[in-house]
Formats: structure tokens, C-alpha cells, sequence
């Protein structure tokens, strides 16, 4: 016979539940505030009277939305870590629906991003959104406008859509969001240029993300953003 004490394991095993359940509702009541704040954002939207205060009101009741997201994923998660594919195919959909423009846009995602950790999530999620967004309303002409849309120099014009890629290469997250839209206007500046949308995307690679980005126009014509996110430290403290 072997007798063995096991009071002190099973006290970790409560301690470990508890923390568990502590931290998915800490998630919860996070996603709860976020959804409620963006609530408040819409209803002021509404009762706003010039088109610009609307407008950018209406654009940050999306960017808390797309945070509240990886909150409400992590409410289900027993760890700090999300599925991420999910996650960017919701706010994929959601950029379509919400977008001011008139275009039938296709959304389409290319390889999986895996799991991610939060602190990753919640600021890749940002950078994603915003660039589908801009992608949407400002890289396909109006139908009314004067573009030849039954052939080009190359042959039919295609469908609007964009393409979100990723792949992990050498410790890294490679993503890429490029269109087959009408592409960067002749004077954009990739360093100084772009709206308030694209100074966040910039600060939130190069700061949160510690990585780098790059715009450009498409090998095939479009635009495409390029994202490069390290990935070494956040595996770390996944397998620790």
C-alpha cells in the first residue's frame, strides 16, 4: 500500500481553476465595457449634425469593436492566446458591411495566422481593420465614374476583392492585405502620408508590434500593405 498527500496538489489545481475563470471574466466584463463604449460612440454619431464629426465617430465605434473582439474570444479561451483566423474573418466581414461605398467588395483570406497571444492580438486586430477598411472605401472607384469597367489593356476588369495573407517564417508573422483596386494616388507618401487610420496602423506596428510595415502598389495593380511581426519573444512566453 502507498499512502501520498495530495492536499497540496489538489489546493494548486483549485488555485489554478480559479485563476482561469478570474481572467475569462476579467475578459468578459472588458469585452462588456468596449461593446457598451461603442454603443455610447453610435448613438452620439446620430445626433451629431456635421457629416466629418459623424463620420469619424462612426470609424472609432469600429476600431472598439474590433478590440472587443479578441476580449470576447479570450472569455473562451482558457489561456492568453486566441485563434486568430476567426477573429480577422469576422472583421473582414464586418469591413464589407460598414464600408461607405457603393463597390460589392470580396473579402478573401490566403494561409492562417495560428495562435496568437493577446497582447499581439489586440494590436494586430487594429492594424487589420484599419487597413481592410481603407482598402474597401478608398481603392475602388464609385461605379459612376469614368473607368472603363467591360475591359482593360490586360482583359476584363476583375471583381473588386481583397486578399489577407499570412504565413510564419523564421519566428516571424509575414502579412500582407493588398486589392485589385485603383492603387496609391501619384503623391502619397508612405512615411508622412495617409489619414488618421494609417498613422495608427504605423504607430501600432512599429510600436506594440515592434515590427514594420510597408505600402505599395500591387505587382498586379491595386495597392498592398506588407507587415512584418516578430513573433520569437511571444512563442517564448507561450511554451514557458
Amino acid at each position: 500500500m502507498l499512502v501520498r498527500d495530495i492536499t497540496e496538489v489538489r489546493r494548486r489545481d483549485r488555485a489554478l481553476i480559479t485563476k482561469d475563470a478570474t481572467i475569462r471574466e476579467i475578459h468578459h466584463r472588458v469585452k462588456n465595457n468596449l461593446q457598451t463604449v461603442a454603443a455610447l460612440l453610435r448613438l452620439q454619431a446620430r445626433r451629431v449634425s456635421m457629416p466629418e464629426a459623424r463620420v469619424a465617430l462612426e470609424e472609432s465605434v469600429r476600431r472598439v469593436a474590433s478590440i472587443a473582439l479578441v476580449h470576447e474570444t479570450l472569455s473562451m479561451s482558457s489561456d492568453e492566446a486566441v485563434e486568430f483566423d476567426g477573429i480577422v474573418d469576422r472583421v473582414a466581414s464586418a469591413a464589407t458591411e460598414v464600408a461607405a461605398t457603393e463597390s460589392t467588395v470580396g473579402m478573401r483570406r490566403k494561409g492562417s495566422f495560428g495562435v496568437l497571444p493577446a497582447e499581439i492580438a489586440t494590436s494586430l486586430v487594429m492594424v487589420l481593420n484599419e487597413l481592410l477598411l481603407n482598402a474597401v472605401e478608398h481603392g475602388f472607384p464609385p461605379p459612376d465614374a469614368e473607368v472603363d469597367q467591360t475591359a482593360t489593356a490586360t482583359g476584363p476588369v476583375d471583381a473588386p476583392q481583397v486578399v489577407v495573407s499570412a504565413h510564419r517564417f523564421r519566428k516571424q508573422l509575414h502579412v500582407s492585405v493588398s486589392d485589385n483596386g485603383r492603387g496609391l494616388p501619384a503623391e502619397f507618401d508612405a512615411e508622412r502620408g495617409g489619414r488618421l487610420g494609417l498613422q495608427i496602423v504605423r504607430a501600432l506596428v512599429t510600436g506594440e508590434l515592434r515590427g514594420t510595415i510597408e505600402l505599395r502598389d500591387g505587382a498586379a495593380g491595386g495597392t498592398e500593405a506588407v507587415l512584418v511581426v516578430p513573433l520569437s519573444r511571444a512563442n517564448d512566453r507561450l511554451t514557458a
